[in-house]
């Protein structure tokens, strides 16, 4: 491998594992100031157990998030010189706004938030909790903005080289951004909702003592004094209706993604497709070898007789608009990413909507979670993360050769004195040290999830009083005898 080669795998490496934390991050924060607000509305006990056993979970995922996005920038100076030379004069502007306004709410109001509970009103602390969420969407949006400027280039010139803003306001509404941007966060509250669908599941197995993975027969009936806790009931039900909106958000940005590719990234369309020619009233293959005739017309532009280009009339008109190259991106991980990431996140988001008719019903009525269908939620846990790493691949791998569509390409954005040995030392150091992160979080949140929540007591002072609610260790629990409310 070269220096380019290793450059793009750091690159590709480090935005896989940050890539873990960012969804869950953005949906989790959303769902746990739901939790609060439930609380606070209702003064239910088990809305506050839930919002601090879930609030627990995304500082701890959050903490991880901004440890590792800091390597993102330092890698545009060490690997990338060239391609930050190019854009800096468009970058700096969406970049600040993320750094000096969304990151400054997120991470200023969720301190609050986290040393506030008893010492601030009970509707302030919430709304720090709300303000730090927007921060992380906002901060979202600007970074996603920035992205889609890479693949739709819009409000700049290109003066000496160097692109030069021209409009902020077109860089901050192009129309991929403004597709991308409810794509990326649907998606994210998919990931978030399945994660908290599989840890519902889990303790709701574990309290019944079914725990193991393997179906058996009893699975399939819930007698009547087996009920599931009402409180997991109350987390899995609101997970199971936040994944089932975002995936409609989701499934309907998608088609407006696939419009935009039919008219702004030609190429990498058809080779998410493997359409090798043009084709008038293209089919779609969902596999290898099975066709539904005109079905790609139609999804791209909406006309099953369109015309949809393919990869070797594209790579022509590109030899003559550019000059001779390999303007193909590597047609396999682009054609499979793009299945892969579709068929994952409908499998998960067709699990939200069978859970949601398996557990209708409010009050008596309502329906105990099926044992089987707490096994599947657990099992679910890794469908809508590898959905969203299939996603990126697609856009990112699918983008190539280039780094700004048609301006810039990746060959020639690499840093011109970096060495292999350089890339290859850190490579390896970020690799190592970003695995034992994951690990850390990973074995964190599995210590968090197993010990489950802490059980709430009311004040002796005051225990009608629900806006005196204190958490107890468990040792206590014993001498202080707490209310148990699910």
């Amino acid at each position: 491998m070269d220096a380019l080669d290793l450059a793009r795998w750091q690159f590709g490496v480090t935005t896989v594992y940050h890539f873990l934390f960012v969804p869950l991050t953005i949906g989790l924060g959303v769902f746990v100031a739901g939790l609060q607000t439930a609380w606070l509305r209702t003064g239910k006990e088990h809305y506050l157990t839930l919002t601090k056993f879930f609030g627990k979970i995304f500082l701890i995922n959050f903490a991880m998030g901004v440890v590792t996005g800091i390597v993102q920038e330092f890698q545009f100076g060490m690997n990338w010189s060239e391609y930050s030379t190019f854009v800096g004069d468009v970058f700096g502007a969406p970049l600040a706004l993320e750094a000096l306004l969304a990151f400054f709410l997120e991470s200023t109001f969720l301190g609050l938030w986290i040393f506030g509970w008893d010492k601030l009103p009970k509707r302030v602390h919430l709304a720090c909790l709300w303000i730090a969420v927007i921060g992380s969407n906002l901060s979202a949006y600007f970074i996603l903005a920035a992205n889609a400027w890479m693949k739709h280039p819009v409000g700049y010139v290109v003066v000496d080289g160097r692109a030069q803003m021209t409009d902020l306001w077109a860089v901050l509404t192009n129309s991929t951004a403004l597709a991308q941007v409810p794509h990326v966060v649907g998606a994210s509250f998919v990931v978030a909702g399945v994660f908290v669908l599989a840890i519902s599941g889990y303790r709701i197995l574990k309290e019944r003592g079914a725990t193991g993975l393997l179906p058996r027969k009893s699975d399939f009936t819930t007698p009547r004094d087996r009920k599931s806790p009402d409180m997991w009931r109350t987390s899995l039900r609101g997970a199971l209706v936040m994944t089932a909106i975002a995936g409609v958000v989701v499934a309907g940005t998608g088609d407006l993604s696939g419009q935009l590719l039919h008219e702004q990234q030609p190429m990498k369309l058809a080779a998410a497709e493997g359409l090798r020619h043009d084709t008038a009233g293209a089919p779609f293959s969902p596999l290898p070898g099975v066709e539904i005739p005109h079905l790609l017309s139609l999804l791209a532009a909406h006309d099953p007789n369109a015309v949809v280009q393919g990869v070797d009339d594209i790579q022509r008109r590109f030899e003559a608009q550019f000059g001779p190259g390999d303007y193909m991106p590597n047609l396999p991980v682009v054609f499979w990413s793009f299945r892969v990431m579709v068929m994952l996140g409908s499998a998960a988001i067709g699990l939200s909507v069978l859970g949601l008719w398996l557990t209708r019903g409010r009050g008596r009525r309502a329906r105990n979670v099926p044992t089987w269908f707490a096994k599947a939620c657990l099992l679910a846990l890794p469908l809508p993360v590898l959905a969203m790493i299939a996603g990126w691949l697609l856009s990112e791998i699918g983008r190539q050769p280039w780094t700004v569509a048609g301006e810039l390409l990746t060959a020639a954005s690499v840093s011109p004195g970096v060495t292999v040995t350089e890339i290859a030392i850190s490579l390896a150091v970020f690799t190592g040290l970003y695995g034992l992160l994951a690990l850390a979080e990973a074995g964190l949140i599995l210590r968090h999830v197993k010990a489950g929540p802490e059980a709430p007591a009311q004040d002796p002072r005051n225990p009608r009083d629900p806006d005196e609610t204190v958490l107890i260790p468990r040792q206590l629990q014993a001498e202080s005898r707490p209310t148990l409310m699910y």
